[in-house]
């Protein structure tokens, strides 16, 4: 019987470890055994070179100063905030939103260009998010020199592997390289992203999914993305594949096929009102969503149509999603949640519907109203999560 790599088996055993302190921790060492099911001995190997490498600080619990004191003081481990630096972004047609955060995820400093960039050519682009970040990292009074990774989540069809970009609403281009033209520009690594990749990883670090290792989270802006999070990992297809939601198909109908992005895509739901004046002006913004709300609440029936519509075809999609995953909670987040009760109540009894009975109650929804500083967060800790992956020597990540 061929056995695993005994490399391989060390890489996954230290994942391990760092993420259980990064969950758990101020930890000691025999819980950190408990949780990993791990040996003691495996463990204390394993955070010695953590400790040697600067990812992690000792705590000690208890005054070590009291010599009377029975017994030795605890020793508690916790990540050392300090060990790196990164920057992580939400790439929207109207907008960037950049972060730069420490080995702990938690930020440091934010910056919001409230710029419209799609359909840009990729040169213009790459300019803006270089500045972005650039600006983003002067403000935590550092340097590029310290940042080591930069993460950015983009709407789209992305191979995180390779860094291209497959296609996206931002993107005149399809088959973009964009991770080896920023990382070029920045002379730092560089990650591209699904943005629901990201803000699926947001929740299972800091929001709604930290007590779980498997779930699945919904985005419901400009494109429809899709995040599952299994055994504490991001599931991808192949080659790093993100998921396209939108693409999925719900029948077919007089004209063909019927994908959810026809039902549910945000220029489907907005597409219908008149193409000028102040709803005309409020799309071409990007806050399309949010005036729309505000003729939901006006009683305009063809908006509320819309909404029902859309809701109703999400709530059989979450249902299908459900079935071949029965993720203990599916996370809603994004623009589309702005459309209010004829939506969210019409996605609620659809789901309802169309749930095998076996299933029912199997699944908890939960919606949530995101910042965009959430969702580049987010791309910090895919950012970090590939940091944790790597190994290290006492100079930093040997990526």
């Amino acid at each position: 019987m061929k056995t695993a790599d005994p490399e391989l088996m060390r890489a996954i055993n230290r994942l391990n470890v760092l993420d259980t302190i990064r969950r758990h921790g101020p930890i000691a060492r025999v819980e950190i055994s408990e949780r990993t099911q791990l040996s003691t001995t495996t463990v204390s190997a394993i955070t010695a070179s953590l400790l040697d490498d600067g990812l992690i600080l000792p705590r000690h619990e208890g005054d070590i100063r009291n010599e009377a004191a029975r017994g030795r003081p605890r020793v508690m481990l916790e990540l050392n905030p300090d060990a790196a630096r990164v920057v992580g972004a939400k790439i929207a047609a109207n907008r960037l939103v950049f972060v730069v955060t420490d080995f702990r995820g938690d930020v440091l400093s934010k910056l919001t260009l409230p710029i419209r960039i799609d359909r840009q050519p990729i040169g213009v682009i790459a300019d803006l998010v270089e500045d972005g970040v650039r600006r983003c990292v002067v403000d935590a009074g550092l340097s590029l020199e310290d940042v080591d990774t930069v993460c950015l989540g983009l709407p789209g069809v992305i191979e995180h592997r390779t860094g291209h970009i497959r296609s996206s609403p931002i993107f005149r281009d399809t088959n973009v390289d964009f991770a080896s033209e920023m990382t070029a520009r920045l002379n730092t690594p560089t990650i591209v992203e699904s943005d629901a990749h990201a803000i699926t990883l947001a929740h299972h670090w800091f929001g709604k999914a930290r007590d779980l290792e498997d779930m699945v989270l919904i985005s419901l802006e400009q494109t429809l993305g899709l995040g599952v999070l299994h055994d504490n990992q991001l599931f991808r297809g192949a080659g790093g594949l993100s998921h396209n939601l939108g693409d999925l198909v719900l029948g077919m109908g007089p004209r063909g096929i019927v994908r959810l992005s026809s039902q549910a895509g945000e220029s489907e739901i907005l597409g219908e009102q008149p193409a000028s004046g102040r709803f005309a002006e409020a799309i071409r913004l990007g806050r399309g969503m949010t005036h729309a709300q505000a003729l939901i609440k006006a009683e305009d029936n063809t908006l509320i149509g819309a909404a029902i519509r859309a809701g109703e075809a999400v709530g059989v999609a979450i249902a299908n999603i459900v079935t071949l995953f029965a993720p203990p909670r599916v996370i809603l987040v994004g623009s589309s949640l702005a459309l209010g009760e004829p939506f969210l109540d019409s996605l609620r009894n659809a789901y309802a519907l169309a749930i095998p009975p076996s299933l029912k109650g199997v699944a908890e929804l939960v919606f949530d109203d995101s910042t965009d500083d959430f969702w580049a967060q987010g791309a910090a800790a895919v950012a970090l999560y590939e940091l944790y992956e790597s190994p290290w020597n006492t100079t930093g990540p040997a990526l």
